[in-house]
């Protein structure tokens, strides 16, 4: 468990009250006050009782300071999917809708890469989950007002714009449903790239996904190690995947910016697959004496197969969580501008040495 930690001339007291925001997966925002020595939890705890969610564990709270913001209150934090559910079918209550607002954040993003036909599709999915096709209400270019990918052409829009005219009568749920299985079926569901640089100097982006580790360079994928992962490890700037590929032993070297960095990646990979790999949490606390690099420890929370079984046994009424989170139905009242606002950068930013025991990142 993280503690937030924030250091600041105006904060001399641990009884001093700090002032948060959280910004939502829809970017509306929640504010609240902590203490100098409260832990991350407390704020997912907060979001989540907002809205009456149970299934906290696929969730995570983001704080990211390329800007010092810690100079001044209020903090700025968000509220995100952690943990994609590896089949999205099986989640409960409406974390289907949850799981849907952050597809969109990253395929607006370009986290989540899509062909063509993909992206078509995915982009009609979302205009449908707002609303029909309607002829004497839409223009042309009715979908030009609806910024979804980072390049969208004339030609991917009109392609939308075709199969949205064939989805009349789908209603908002299903679409968001066709948008949710199309988009896990995706090599880069789930991934949350990490910047870094290959044995020759060129970039790359790492990422861990719920079947495995996948290398990029620019769109296209280089490398993809699926449940073969048996060794992850690091050592001052220098990441290290260990793993089988074609019944061969693969040693994958990697260099990030700083040794903060460095160990940040470790850590991100060692919960991804603590998450959805490991049977159990009994075990909680990865140490020197585990397959990971010497010095390093690391503490987990529940597994994706415990998740599982307890959402299972969920009786409840299910939260309605899409008219607490405002979303619109409405064409006339959407434009592009309250579609997608206010966006996280699309490489996320890596704290600092001098930053990383300071900075609380996913929780």
């Amino acid at each position: 468990m993280k503690m937030l930690r924030f250091r600041s001339p105006s904060i001399r007291s641990l009884d001093q009250e700090i002032l948060c925001t959280i910004r939502l997966l829809d970017d509306s925002e929640i504010s609240c006050s902590i203490q100098r020595d409260t832990k991350g939890q407390f704020l997912l705890d907060h979001v989540c009782n907002h809205y009456n969610l149970l299934e906290k564990d696929y969730f995570g709270i983001r704080y990211v300071d390329p800007e010092k913001q810690r100079a001044q209150q209020p903090y700025t934090m968000c509220f995100r999917v952690k943990f994609y559910p590896h089949e999205p079918m099986k989640i409960k209550e409406e974390l289907t809708y949850l799981l849907y607002l952050q597809l969109k954040r990253d395929i607006y993003h370009g986290r989540l890469l899509c062909p063509f036909a993909e992206a078509a599709y995915l982009g009609a999915c979302i205009v449908q989950e707002l609303g029909d096709y309607d002829p004497e209400e839409h223009p042309s270019d009715y979908i030009s007002d609806f910024k979804l990918f980072p390049k969208q052409s004339l030609k991917l829009e009109r392609k939308i714009m075709e199969i949205h005219k064939n989805e009349l009568g789908q209603c908002a749920a299903f679409a968001e449903l066709n948008m949710l299985q199309r988009a896990h079926s995706l090599e880069t569901y789930g991934v949350d790239p990490h910047p870094c640089k290959d044995f020759t100097g060129s970039t790359a982006f790492l990422g861990f996904t719920a079947t495995g580790f996948v290398v990029f360079q620019g769109n296209k994928r280089i490398h993809l190690l699926k449940v073969d992962v048996s060794k992850l490890k690091f050592e001052g700037k220098t990441f290290y995947v260990i793993g089988i590929q074609k019944e061969k032993k693969l040693v994958l070297t990697f260099h990030t910016s700083t040794p903060a960095a460095c160990k940040h990646l470790w850590k991100c990979g060692v919960e991804n697959q603590a998450f959805y790999c490991a049977k159990s949490s009994q075990i909680k606390t990865v140490s020197s004496s585990n397959i990971f690099f010497k010095g390093s420890r690391f503490r987990y929370g529940r597994v994706a197969k415990e998740v599982i079984e307890a959402s299972s046994k969920i009786q409840r009424e299910p939260p309605v969580v899409r008219a607490q989170f405002g979303q619109s139905r409405s064409f006339n009242s959407l434009s592009h501008k309250n579609l997608i606002m206010n966006m996280e950068p699309l490489v996320p930013a890596l704290p600092s040495t001098n930053e990383y025991e300071e900075t609380a990142t996913d929780n």
